[in-house]
This record gives structure tokens, C-alpha cells and sequence, in this order.
């Protein structure tokens, strides 16, 4: 009889299972409204889900867009392989002030590509309907102005501006004329931070008060030593139009092609990669930003001439709004991290937390009790006794409860690549005109507080940020 009754368990749980996965998926079906596949198990209490990359619509050759690079180093020179896997799209020419990249970009996309020095060759052109802006940070507000007044659509590379007030410029030229502009933090087309979004919306941690970050990294490249050619010199390097924006300086080639590492040219850690868990947070919260921002850190290890910390923490106080509650956020990187480095989110709430990673998402749940519990050893015996009564007349004893899942980990399809998505959403706006999901004004919200973070480090001091105009204030 008892194992009759055990097996009547085994099988109601099993189908408890399947109704709870089934939910899940039809849930998600209806969130995202795109077709989706989950496949799902639990494993030592933790729940696992995969989701498949969305389904595009075919393009007619009509619709195809031709695409020029402009700056096409590493990051460019990816943003354009991604790119060119949407369908209906082409690459026409390539700019770059170092001329082994514009050997390149013809080894890799075709001899008859165009290739030049002068961004402004680019934009002038009548078969280029966008680009896409991978160059240096102080570059970024300078040639998206001016891409935009020309007609094309841009592509600007996160951060979307080296200085705030330059955002400012550039919201004016995207309102102004009219031209699809979306800057390229990917994580904000990611289905990972759909997912995210859509289990905090759902309450599943209950009220929201902390969120982490980290960016952390434990190799030279990580830390910005990038590789410099045996043939980088005055000839093959544009070095005065390279310092054009900025401080005049002799030609030197490692500022030329390690330039994150100084404040003519880049934004340090907090421009490079804190504005990617700005994004990720503000698309998961609805958020505009925080009211209060607060830094510090130095240079820790990578003493080679940079003029910017390699660990880096932020503090940020975001206010109460029709979005979210109050709460507070920690951001981290460190360049010479030990443990072997990563990147994740915490989203902690009174319920629960939410984790989102390279790979997926991790919802935690540990709800606190109903009855606070009680240490009355203390009290007399007869006060105990009176306590007791009061207690369990408050708290009366509750029929036990089903228990879900603690932990459920939605992972993505092997192979994602959320450059991917960010540029097909991209490419569908310069095709219907509909609005990006990353416009000039979400990239300032993103921007505009890492670039306040390192004037409060630079500074010494608290920043106050107005995260609706976009100011210090």
C-alpha cells in the first residue's frame, strides 16, 4: 500500500512539472510575441530553460541596405561581421586612419570596396544609406552629427559620446533629421534581458532594493593592451587627424591603437563597460537613471603610462518611480582580477534576486515567513508561557504549501549573439522607420552616468544627475 502511495506521488509530481513547464512556455510565447521554443528540466531543484533565437522575415532585394564602417578596428570590424548576416545587407566602403585595417577590410570584404581616410568621403556618398561608427570615443559625437545631417542612418558604438554635453548634439540631429540613430549597447535587443524584464515585471522577487554589477577581467588584452603592427608609423597612421579633437601630441602609436587607456580619446572602464550594465539595468527596470553617483578606485596594477583607473567602483542612488521602487546599485570592474573575471547583474529583491549572465537568467526564490520566529529564553517562565498564547493566536499554524522550484536558469540557444538582434532591429527601423530600441536619448541615460562617474572620481566629490534632462546638476 505504501508503495502504491508513493508511486500516486511520483506521478502527480511529474505532472505537476509538466503543467508548471508547459505555463512557462506559453507565457513567454505571449511575452515576447515571436515564435519560441523552451525546452526545460529540473535538476537538483533548479529548473532549466532554453529559448530559440527569433525567426526573421525574408527581405526582397529592394529592401537591401548598403552599409559603410567608419573606424574598423576590433570592435568596428565585429559590428560589421554581424551586421553583414542580416539578410538584405552590403557593405560598400570602409574608413579608417590606419592603413593596414583598409588593406584589410578589402582582404576580408572585396577589392572593389571603397576605402579612405576622411570619414567625410563616406557620408558624402549617395550609395551609403548607413553607417556604422566604430572609432575612438572622441570621435563619436563629431561624425554621428554630421552622418545624420547628411541622410544616413547611424550605428554609433557605445558609449555614445566621450563628453554629456555632446549627447545633447546628438539627440538634437537624430530629432532634427528625422534618420533612424542606435547606439551599440547589444545587451538592450538581448533575450536574455527580455527575460529578465519580464520575470521582474512579474513581481517574481518581489519588491526591488539592491542591484550589483561587475565587469571584472584577468588577461592584457582585457586590460586594453592591445596589439600594435610592426608597420605602425607616420606614414601608414593618420596621427593628425587622429589628435584633431584634442590635445596636440608627437606621434605615438600606442595612444594610437591603445586609446582606451587615455582621457583624449576614451572613457576609461566606466565609459567602456559600465554603460553596459546601464543599459542592461535600465531595460530590465524602465528606469531613467540615478539622482546621486559617488566613485573611487585607482590604478592598481597595470602601471604602463594609462591615465585611468583599472578598478573601478560606483555608487548610485536611484529614486522611486512609476517603474520601480527606490533602491541602490553597486557597479565593479577590476583588470586584474585573480578569480578569473565575468560579468553579471543582481537584481535583489524582498522575495528573491535575479541574475543575469553571459548566458541566460537565474531567478532565486526565498520569500520570508509569515511568523517572525521568536527568542524568548531570556524572559521569565510565565511571560514565556503568556507570549506563547499571543503568538499562535497571531500566527496560527498553517496547512503545508506545494514548494516550486528555488532556483529556475533560463539559458540561451548555443551559438546566440545578441550584435545579432540588436542589428536586425537596427536594420528593420532604417527599413519601416518604426523607432529603435536604443535611440540617442537611451543612450545618454546610459552614458551620461558612467561619464559622471568619472568626474566624480577625477574630482573627488558626489555628482547630483538630473536623469530626465540628462545633467549634472
Amino acid at each position: 500500500m505504501k508503495k502504491v502511495k508513493n508511486q500516486k506521488k511520483s506521478m502527480s509530481d511529474k505532472t505537476s512539472r509538466r503543467s508548471f513547464l508547459k505555463k512557462i512556455t506559453l507565457s513567454t510565447a505571449i511575452a515576447t510575441g515571436v515564435p519560441s521554443i523552451l525546452v526545460a528540466s529540473s535538476k537538483n531543484g533548479i529548473l532549466r530553460e532554453t529559448r530559440l533565437m527569433k525567426s526573421y522575415k525574408k527581405v526582397s532585394s529592394n529592401d537591401r541596405i548598403q552599409v559603410a564602417l567608419i573606424g574598423a578596428g576590433w570592435r568596428g570590424m565585429e559590428d560589421l561581421k554581424t551586421a553583414l548576416k542580416v539578410e538584405g545587407v552590403k557593405m560598400v566602403a570602409a574608413c579608417d586612419l590606419y592603413d593596414g585595417r583598409l588593406t584589410r577590410s578589402r582582404e576580408l570584404f572585396g577589392k572593389d570596396i571603397t576605402i579612405t581616410r576622411d570619414y567625410n568621403e563616406i557620408i558624402e556618398r549617395d550609395d551609403v544609406d548607413a553607417v556604422i561608427i566604430g572609432t575612438p570615443d572622441h570621435y563619436h559625437s563629431i561624425i554621428a552629427v554630421d552622418a545624420l545631417k547628411k541622410g544616413k542612418a547611424v550605428y554609433l558604438e557605445k558609449p555614445m559620446v566621450q563628453k554629456i554635453e555632446q549627447g545633447h548634439d546628438i539627440i538634437k540631429a537624430e530629432k532634427s533629421t528625422g534618420k533612424t540613430l542606435q547606439v551599440g549597447s547589444q545587451r538592450v535587443s538581448s533575450i536574455i534581458y527580455e527575460k529578465a524584464k519580464e520575470l521582474y515585471e512579474a513581481g517574481e522577487i518581489g519588491e526591488l532594493n539592491f542591484v550589483e554589477g561587475y565587469w571584472d577581467r584577468l588577461s592584457a588584452l582585457g586590460a586594453w593592451q592591445y596589439s600594435i603592427p610592426p608597420d605602425a608609423s607616420e606614414k601608414t597612421i593618420d596621427w593628425e587627424r587622429f589628435i584633431a579633437p584634442t590635445v596636440k601630441r608627437p606621434f605615438d602609436p600606442i595612444r594610437f591603437f591603445r586609446w582606451r587607456n587615455y582621457q583624449d580619446y576614451g572613457t576609461g572602464v566606466a565609459g567602456d563597460l559600465f554603460v553596459h550594465l546601464f543599459s542592461g539595468l535600465h531595460v530590465i527596470t524602465g528606469s531613467l537613471g540615478p539622482v546621486r553617483i559617488v566613485s573611487t578606485g585607482g590604478l592598481r596594477y597595470w602601471k604602463d603610462g594609462r591615465d585611468v583607473p583599472d578598478v573601478f567602483i560606483g555608487i548610485y542612488d536611484y529614486p522611486k518611480t512609476s517603474k520601480h521602487p527606490a533602491f541602490n546599485l553597486v557597479l565593479r570592474v577590476n583588470f586584474a582580477d585573480g578569480s578569473g573575471g565575468g560579468s553579471k547583474i543582481r537584481l535583489v529583491g524582498c522575495e528573491g534576486e535575479i541574475k543575469v549572465s553571459w548566458d541566460g537568467v537565474t531567478l532565486k526564490k526565498s520569500k520570508m515567513p509569515k511568523a517572525p520566529g521568536y527568542m524568548i529564553d531570556t524572559f521569565a517562565e510565565a511571560t514565556q508561557k503568556k507570549f506563547l498564547e499571543e503568538y499562535n493566536k497571531m500566527y496560527p499554524p498553517e496547512r503545508p504549501e506545494m514548494q516550486a522550484p528555488k532556483e529556475i536558469f533560463y539559458r540561451t540557444p548555443k551559438g546566440y549573439n545578441d550584435t545579432y538582434d540588436h542589428f536586425v532591429n537596427f536594420f528593420n527601423s532604417v527599413r519601416t522607420g518604426k523607432p529603435v530600441l536604443e535611440n540617442s536619448i537611451f543612450g545618454l541615460r546610459a552614458a551620461g552616468p558612467a561619464l559622471a562617474s568619472n568626474l566624480s572620481y577625477f574630482q573627488k566629490k558626489i555628482i547630483n544627475w538630473d536623469p530626465e534632462k540628462m545633467k549634472v546638476v
